[in-house]
């Protein structure tokens, strides 16, 4: 068994034992890419969280307005 590294979708809302819970996510390859659709039945307690990434900067570089010729 090797552990996989998933981007949750959602939670589903099917019938489960307590504890337990059913998920839909994407396998992700070593890239970041999503490479499969998965539908997992899963204990919370037992998933890995990875640190969230870093936020990305939010300042921008200002638009230069003006009047726009036409014609």
């Amino acid at each position: 068994m090797r552990p996989i590294v998933v981007r949750v979708i959602r939670v589903l809302d099917w019938p489960t034992y307590d504890g337990w819970l059913w998920i839909d996510a994407y396998e992700l390859a070593a890239n970041g890419d999503a490479v499969a659709r998965r539908s997992l039945f899963v204990m919370p307690a037992g998933l890995v969280w990875p640190d969230p990434p870093a936020p990305r900067p939010t300042t921008r570089t200002p638009v230069k307005r003006g009047p726009v010729r036409v014609g």
